[in-house]
């Protein structure tokens, strides 16, 4: 016998069809809050509610998927976890970087950081300086690092340094390690830098630059969850970036990260934070330097 749907199948019928998929719940969009969070310390605030329905229905949709039930069990399940946790991860991060952001942080590296560092444990000259960019994006913050600490050392003989550059994403790792920018992304880098470190392609269609295999080389990639284990840091920081990142946290994560970055940092050396974020009240060991610029005690 072959029943008529009831109207709640005639829906969902209809939903399958014109592939359209059931909004989010506010106690799904909990539970998904709460698995962020025990995964990559991401705190979703209920505004993002509708920022993560429309990021995961492409999720839904590439998995052949109904529902945001089917794919919080698949997320959360021992395979999910295994092939699909980092698509999620890529899908509620938000990555927005350009290239010389907060340009006086960069002004202040070389002015005053650089000088210090090299007179007091020979950074860059006994021994390679070492400069974390944590939170990576796509890669623009390191290659401003790279671009900037090159032309540091074009009047410093014998100046060597390294960047590490990690994110959570590997979205974004893939598109940083290619190194390909539109024209309009690179704006910011001054016109001499441009010249010297910026390959335009050689198909005058195509509006994009490379950065050179020289700057390139000084940048290793990384994905990082900053909630996993050890950091699995081969040397000390002499400098770490960390800027526009712990605003995603709660206070007490941003506490517990900016401590275990405390760790991996040289005594004296310094750590950089975005222009709205702040460590009052926090109990880290740093003392602040300049505006969001803040060193580890000797």
């Amino acid at each position: 016998m072959v029943h008529a749907p009831t109207s709640d199948q005639d829906s969902k019928i209809e939903r399958v069809i014109s592939g359209s998929l059931p909004n989010l719940s506010d106690s799904l969009f909990q539970k998904f809050s709460r698995f962020v969070h025990d995964e990559c310390g991401i705190k979703l605030a209920p505004a993002k509610r509708t920022m993560l329905e429309g990021r995961l229905q492409k999720r839904l949709r590439h998995l052949g998927l109904r529902s945001f039930e089917e794919y919080y069990d698949h997320v959360t399940g021992p395979r999910g976890r295994e092939n699909e946790l980092v698509h999620m991860i890529n899908a509620v991060t938000t990555n927005k970087t350009d290239f010389f952001r907060e340009a006086n942080h960069f002004d202040f590296l070389v002015q005053q950081v650089l000088p210090d560092l090299s007179e007091r444990t020979g950074a860059g000259f006994r021994k390679p300086l070492w400069i974390w960019s944590a939170g990576c994006s796509s890669g623009e913050e390191p290659y401003t690092l790279a671009m900037v600490l090159n032309e540091y050392a074009r009047g410093m003989n014998g100046f060597n340094f390294g960047i590490l550059a990690t994110d959570i994403s590997m979205t974004v790792l893939e598109k940083a390690k290619k190194a390909i920018y539109d024209e309009d992304r690179v704006k910011p880098v001054p016109m001499e830098l441009r010249k010297r470190y910026l390959l335009r392609s050689k198909d005058p269609a195509r509006r994009v630059v490379r950065v050179r295999p020289e700057v390139r080389s000084r940048v290793r990639f990384r994905r990082l969850n900053f909630v996993e284990g050890d950091f699995g840091m081969r040397e000390p920081m002499d400098v770490i970036f960390c800027r526009n990142v712990i605003i995603y946290f709660d206070r007490p994560t941003q506490e517990r990260l900016l401590n275990r970055f405390c760790s991996h940092l040289i005594p004296g050396g310094y750590l950089f934070l975005g222009h709205s974020e702040s460590i009052h009240g926090l109990a880290i060991p740093l003392v602040p330097t300049a505006p969001t610029v803040y060193r580890k005690p000797l």
